[in-house]
């Protein structure tokens, strides 16, 4: 597994594909202003819509956002680091599975890309 091509879903920049790589996050100043979503990198979890209920049985919209953590994690197999947007179910699965086999399938749901 190759990880100096590893990088997260392209984003859309002045009708430019800009590939954002995970690991150059770290080194990569100007690219922290794009990456603003709330979006786990692993699971693919993102923020869910519903209603603040008053006693009233007032409702007012918000937002749920799912509990994400920026973590830097070591792939033996490349000896590399390589930093991750990742929500606590991804760190259960990382710390039960090992961080080669969830980015084998994260690759296979579509969520990270390796080339």
């Amino acid at each position: 597994m190759k990880l100096d091509g590893i990088f997260l879903k392209s984003l859309v920049v002045n009708s430019l594909k800009v590939p954002i790589f995970a690991n150059s996050l770290r080194n990569a100043s100007h690219l922290r202003y794009y990456i603003m979503a709330k979006v786990c990198d692993i699971t693919g979890k993102r923020p869910r819509v519903g209603n603040n209920v008053s006693h009233a049985n007032n409702k007012t919209k918000r937002r749920f956002y799912p509990n994400l953590h920026k973590k830097t994690f070591y792939v033996p197999e490349e000896d590399a680091w390589i930093t991750l947007k990742v929500c606590t179910k991804a760190l259960k699965t990382i710390n039960k599975n090992g961080i080669t086999a969830v980015l084998r399938k994260a690759q296979e749901n579509g969520m990270i890309v390796i080339r």
